[in-house]
């Protein structure tokens, strides 16, 4: 089942892209790269490497769009925002890989983000920010967390009641009248922390709403553009999360694969690879067996390295995923990456390990705000499917919280939205295209029967009608 249902031309991505056309992305002479692709598909190429430059062909036209800057606008943006920002200390930010940029035509371009970056991950930049506002959520969002954590220790978990509002709007000039087009909006999996789902309202007929464990769950719906260019949900449902106190199982008990869950799944699912991400390379079974050196125990070893990723991968805002064709390797040797790139990182950690894991991830919804989220799910007997939340993890660990950061191995806050079970799984009915994000569905996905519409050509809208402590 889960070969069948994968996007699985995005397994080309496995395939070396011709050194020519590598040099000419890399470059930013993205016009030329793009010609050569074309007439390498003229050519007699082996079936994968065509895929990988159909592919390639659709990277290269969404990476100009997340870097708008020029060095001097994003040294002018930093100035005004942070007390004595220089132009030598914006170039040492980017040495230290804290600040993307690539080439766009020979020109070096920042990403769109790089600002709120630098406040949300760097603790020199945030002490001389000169709008003190900027600070008070992140400042908040610890305190909560804080007290989420010694109220699960104290009660044994927490459970919340949701009810949210999802809205897509078409931007006005992505309405292509007459087109009949399809929007696909997530909703929660009926599954482990979710309780008592509810669908409440749809703002039209849906054309299909997804089964409730079908692994990236949606309400498709299908309209002529230009009549309906607004796409809204609500819903409600029940997060009950369990405390689970961890202590190392003594005996180094290894996974049975052939172990039948109850969801009718085996946990030999959860050890393989999965192209094109999930890949066990040279380099990551080396790093695996760096990192866990002799240990035998599961659970030990899955806690060595969640304490790799959270002391050594550095969070940070990173472009579209579908533009990183090896994210582990992209997180494991830049060290750095979002909480979606950490979490995918972690569970090929695990597989290589020999410990089971896999992707779950939606929304983080707490009674101050609403956002998108991934983390990780990896099976340790007794216990079965314990979490694992290396970005939240991560920032505990930058900021001095160790309690709370041994806290996110193994548990999680009631706070959360699971909207995916898997990395990279296919809607239910199929997209025809690649959407602006082929592997992870938070914010969904809408399509012309020619072509997906990408980030910018629609806004989603996630909403909080209420939440509250059950």
């Amino acid at each position: 089942m889960m070969e069948e249902n994968r996007a699985k031309n995005l397994a080309a991505l496995t395939a070396p892209l011709p050194e020519d056309i590598e040099k000419l992305k890399w470059h930013g002479d993205f016009n030329r790269a793009l010609r050569l692709i074309e007439i390498r598909l003229e050519k007699d190429l082996p079936k994968m490497l065509k895929e990988r430059l159909r592919l390639e062909r659709e990277i290269i036209s969404r990476l100009p769009l997340q870097y708008p800057y020029t060095t001097e606008q994003a040294m002018e943006l930093a100035a005004e925002k942070v007390g004595k920002f220089t132009a030598e200390e914006l170039e040492d930010l980017i040495d230290d890989n804290a600040v993307d940029w690539m080439f766009i035509e020979g020109e070096r371009r920042i990403k769109d983000d790089f600002f709120d970056n630098l406040i949300k991950t760097r603790a020199d930049i945030r002490e001389r920010v000169c709008d003190r506002s900027l600070l008070e959520d992140g400042i908040q969002e610890g305190i909560l967390r804080d007290k989420t954590v010694k109220k699960m220790k104290e009660s044994g978990g927490l459970a919340c009641y949701f009810h949210i509002r999802t809205t897509m709007k078409l931007r006005e000039d992505a309405v292509e009248q007459g087109k009949k087009i399809r929007v696909y909006l997530p909703i929660p999996l009926e599954y482990s922390q979710v309780r008592n789902f509810r669908l409440l309202y749809t703002s039209m007929e849906p054309l299909c709403i997804a089964p409730p464990l079908w692994p990236q769950r949606t309400v498709c719906f299908e309209a002529e553009a230009g009549k309906e260019h607004c796409f809204s949900i609500e819903y409600e449902f029940e997060n009950h999360t369990p405390y689970t106190a961890l202590e190392p199982y003594a005996g180094g008990m290894k996974a049975d694969g052939e172990k039948i869950l109850p969801d009718g799944s085996r946990l030999k699912d959860w050890l393989g690879e999965q192209l094109p991400q999930i890949r066990f390379t040279p380099f990551l079974k080396s790093l695996a067996g760096e990192v866990t050196g002799e240990e035998t125990d599961p659970l030990r070893k899955a806690k060595l390295i969640y304490d790799y990723i959270t002391s050594h991968v550095n969070y940070s805002f990173v472009r579209s995923y579908f533009t990183i064709t090896d994210i582990p390797g992209y997180a494991a040797s830049g060290q750095k990456g979002d909480c979606g790139i950490q979490a995918l990182l972690f569970i090929t950690l695990c597989r290589i390990a020999g410990i089971p894991a896999r992707w779950q991830a939606g929304l983080y919804a707490s009674p101050r705000d609403i956002g998108c989220h991934d983390w990780a799910q990896f099976y340790i007997e007794p216990y079965g499917w314990l979490y694992a939340d290396c970005s939240f993890g991560g920032g505990a660990y930058r900021d001095g919280k160790e309690e709370r950061r041994e806290f996110y191995f193994g548990n999680l806050d009631p706070f959360r939205i699971p909207m995916n079970s898997e990395f990279g799984w296919q809607f239910m009915p199929p997209m025809r295209w690649h959407g602006s994000d082929p592997y992870d569905n938070q914010m969904g996905e809408a399509e012309y029967e020619d072509r997906a519409l990408v980030y910018g050509e629609f806004e989603t809208i996630q909403e909080i009608v209420e939440i509250r402590e059950l």
